[in-house]
């Protein structure tokens, strides 16, 4: 792997990432668990392969945890205890997050200064851990949000609850902290600096990647017989934490719409959803079994656990269409592993998903959530042999282009970036 001299010349010894609410151990896909969990794993191992030891700190949530595991060699997962053994909501977070943090520093503490060389956290409440170990250690802070909550309250979905002011209050004094922002998109870039004034020197645009050794195409005969889907049936497929934002329920409609104008697609229609209740999913966990039943589709639709490794990989390479719905996304990771197996991805026209989807070539974009105008797209891409074709050609072409080694390169210059600014500024240089 080539590194640039810049790179090289500033590349951490060992970094010390924090993930409050959520452990890259924990399955994607239920819980808080979802892309960011991919994205700490795959950049950390990565990372590790060019020599930066990496040490991810996240809530202990049972007292079976060990106090240390190994994610991958040169990855460490430390447990912190904070609060009680048990999973908590994220509202309930913030009242842990003193315990958090005297845990983090007294694992430092136990070595000699130095002994890491730059922070990295993830979400806002991890962002107020690492701004106070920032001050404390003398080391650079970099932050990823992976969702802010002015972009989410300003696409909120019927029924769901706005992010608290709490939460808004404690993005902004993580942006003015940080020496460095690393957003997943230009677009996400861009509602940084309107939304939160940050400074636009200090951002840093690295899109996330696709485990493409993992994701590739493979027989979608075989896959289906994992599942049981016959394997001529059309396979309309989600997956991800059901809940509101990520919007399942719009699938679920647009199926019910093909139904409608073509009746005949019943005896080969399949809805295959796989994920648990999340967030302010959990306030109605059968919720979505229930429209399926009100659609008159419950027998058409397939629900699935969370699926992991090859099983979400038999998921994507059995459907002929992935559905990504969601009110906003910062980025997308399943649509981008949904094109790494060949299949052609509908997604809403949000946040990171135009970057994403490439539409008209890797998938199609929706601008709006009516079932109508999803069922006009899933028609076309899953009803039409030829145009299902040219979008999965068109998939795997364009998800080659995200590998997890051209983001850690970026994330990398992002470090070397934000320990330059840090360095400067303790100087008294001017940036």
């Amino acid at each position: 792997m080539t590194i640039s001299w810049y790179r090289a010349a500033t590349l951490p010894r060992r970094v010390a990432v924090l993930s409050v609410h959520t452990s890259p151990l924990e399955q994607p896909g239920t819980g808080d668990a979802g892309g960011m969990n991919v994205y700490i794993t795959q950049t950390a191992v990565e990372m590790a392969r060019r020599g930066v030891s990496v040490e991810v700190f996240t809530r202990a949530t049972s007292s079976d945890q060990p106090p240390i595991a190994e994610l991958a060699p040169g990855v460490l997962v430390r447990h912190i205890p904070a609060g009680p053994f048990e999973p908590l909501e994220r509202g309930e977070l913030p009242a842990q997050l003193c315990a958090f943090t005297s845990g983090v520093l007294r694992t430092e503490a136990f070595h000699e200064p130095g002994y890491y060389d730059l922070i990295h956290s993830h979400y806002w409440l991890s962002g107020q851990v690492g701004w106070l170990a920032r001050d404390r250690w003398g080391v650079p802070l970099v932050h990823t949000a992976h969702t802010w909550a002015k972009v989410k309250n300003a696409a909120l979905a019927d029924g769901d609850s706005p992010e608290p002011r709490t939460r808004v209050i404690g993005e902004e004094q993580v942006v003015a902290e940080a020496d460095r922002l690393v957003v997943n998109t230009d677009v996400e870039a861009s509602q940084l600096i309107d939304l939160y004034d940050a400074d636009p020197d200090a951002v840093s645009t690295v899109s996330p990647g696709v485990d493409l050794e993992r994701f590739r195409p493979g027989s979608r005969e075989r896959a289906r017989d994992v599942f049981g889907l016959p394997r001529d049936a059309v396979v309309l497929a989600f997956a991800g934490r059901i809940q509101p934002l990520k919007a399942p329920d719009v699938l679920l409609r647009a199926a019910a719409e093909l139904l409608h104008r073509d009746p005949t697609l019943r005896e080969r229609l399949v809805v295959l959803v796989a994920g648990g209740p999340s967030g302010t999913g959990l306030e109605q966990p059968q919720a979505l079994k229930e429209l399926a039943d009100t659609l008159g589709i419950a027998d058409l639709t397939r629900f699935l656990p969370p699926q992991a490794g090859d099983a979400l990989v038999d998921v994507y390479r059995a459907a002929d269409v992935v559905a990504v719905p969601s009110y906003n996304e910062s980025f997308g990771l399943v649509a981008l592993e949904a094109q790494a197996c060949g299949t052609p991805v509908v997604a809403a026209e949000v946040g990171g998903l135009p970057v994403a989807v490439n539409h008209g070539l890797s998938g199609l974009l929706v601008p709006s959530h009516r079932a109508q105008d999803w069922a006009g797209a899933l028609e076309e891409v899953a009803l039409n042999p030829g145009r299902h074709a040219e979008l999965s050609r068109g998939a795997l072409s364009h998800a080659s282009r995200f590998a997890w080694q051209r983001s850690t390169d970026a994330l990398l210059d992002a470090y070397a970036e934000a320990t330059s600014a840090f360095q400067q500024a303790a100087l008294g240089v001017a940036v």
